[in-house]
């Protein structure tokens, strides 16, 4: 029988409360005016045992779609995976089985997401999952301790799928990041399709374009560069609790077994090639994290089964979760988000001046600016942070009546709006931003 035959569905909606599932690629519209169950569960556990992230989604009450083999095919993928690796949520589960499926169909997609495996100390299981996918993952290629020219000549039209280990002795430290800016370079290049590395090769010289084109996956201690982590769907390992156990990986012994998997992936996914490069899903989120995310999505819809649910879910949860962890993390637009609560807190008068700013910046026990240097964030800091969002300082007139120097609240709120608009939102109808010309004026992080 073809691989792609649809089978039964394994669940089935009553058709009195759902309509039709909508075909593959556009499961989801039905849910417009529905609203999602919050998904209760003990301890913050799945039945598992693996953390579940908190928060209901949209597609918590979405219907299973029919089924075909690939549905079983990832099902068995996602128990080898969870044999041999503790992962650190049921979503992080299906988002790994998802990306592991979509290197097989990596013709079709416009973007190539990156699965950075990141962990806070080593024995989290971040080898161990790299060993497993090695074993699964179409065409892999190891990147240890290479050369960007030795991997961008790895890379063909027809793409592997990049292994990288120990990418904390790559980009660990800023002396190792600026040294290897080229690797980084081309791993970012490489996350969508037509970016090219422009090389002379041969005797006379002769300019060649090298393919940069490729998923990948990148293992290492503590966070990766910021414009690789906003080019990847984010595993955060930890290590194993007591109680919590894996069957050891031995490479004779169960790589038959991965290798069976990976084979029947590689079937089922060729025909369906050009079927993947037209579908066009509707994502749970936008922007840089939907190119990303969109490969396993559509995996996942031509699939079907309970796949489609439990990929959205996964990107829904998986995407806030990461949001949440960057307004948390010093750089980037924290210092926006953490002076709007200044703001709010002080009535949202017209102008703060820059001393009541850095006060209560550096006075904040919970926040990183009183060690961002030896005497907490200063004047020429904090205006070198901002600068970066068009926002400058000038005299103003602060609640006493006199003039110091400060910033006016109309400066911020278009930076606000753009970048931390859950933070105490503000009345659209209202607060329009002052308009000013800056040539830093950075591309939004979201954007391209």
């Amino acid at each position: 029988m073809h691989e792609t035959t649809p089978t039964t569905p394994t669940h089935a909606a009553s058709a009195a409360d759902w309509p039709p599932v909508a075909i593959p690629g556009q499961p989801g519209r039905h849910l417009q005016h529905a609203t999602a169950p919050a998904r209760s569960t003990a301890c913050g556990q799945d039945a598992t045992g693996r953390t579940a992230l908190h928060g209901p989604t949209d597609f918590d009450a979405m219907p299973d779609a029919p089924a075909t083999d690939g549905a079983a095919l990832l099902g068995h993928l996602k128990a080898l995976i969870a044999k041999f690796v503790i992962m650190p949520s049921e979503e992080a589960l299906d988002a790994t089985t998802l990306w592991v499926a979509a290197t097989h169909l990596q013709p079709s997609w416009q973007h190539a997401p990156r699965l950075a495996v990141v962990g806070p100390a080593k024995r989290c299981g971040k080898s161990r999952l790299l060993d497993v996918l090695t074993e699964t993952v179409h065409r892999p290629v190891i990147t240890v301790n290479s050369t960007p020219a030795a991997v961008f000549r790895s890379i063909t039209e027809e793409p592997p799928t990049l292994l990288v280990d120990e990418a904390d002795a790559i980009f660990g430290t800023p002396k190792m990041a600026e040294k290897n800016e080229e690797m980084r370079g081309l791993l970012n290049a490489g996350h969508q399709r037509g970016r090219y590395v422009l090389r002379v090769v041969g005797n006379d010289h002769t300019p060649h374009q090298f393919h940069t084109f490729a998923m990948a996956a990148i293992a290492g201690i503590g966070d990766l560069p910021d414009t690789i982590m906003d080019r990847s769907v984010v595993i955060r390992m930890r290590r194993r609790a007591e109680g919590e156990r894996v069957s050891p990986f031995r490479t004779k012994r169960d790589s038959p077994a991965l290798h069976e998997i990976r084979d029947r992936l590689g079937r089922w996914s060729k025909p369906l090639a050009q079927q993947a490069l037209r579908l066009e899903p509707e994502m749970p989120v936008e922007d840089r994290a939907a190119d990303t995310w969109e490969p396993l999505v559509i995996t996942a819809d031509l699939a079907g089964g309970p796949w489609p649910r439990l990929a959205r879910q996964a990107c829904a949860r998986m995407v806030a979760s990461e949001v949440q962890t960057e307004d948390d993390n010093p750089s980037g637009a924290r210092i926006l988000a953490d002076i709007r609560r200044i703001f709010h807190a002080k009535g949202d008068v017209e102008s703060l001046s820059t001393d009541e700013i850095l006060f209560a910046l550096n006075s904040d026990p919970e926040a990183p600016w009183a060690e961002h240097g030896r005497s907490g964030l200063t004047p020429r800091g904090l205006g070198a942070m901002l600068r970066d969002y068009g926002i400058t300082s000038a005299n103003v007139r602060i609640a006493d009546g006199t003039q110091r120097k400060g910033y006016t609240r109309n400066k911020f709120t278009d930076a606000w709006r753009r970048y931390c608009p859950t933070v105490h939102p503000l009345d659209n109808t209202g607060d329009q931003p002052e308009l000013t010309v800056s040539p830093r004026l950075p591309y939004p992080p979201s954007q391209p």
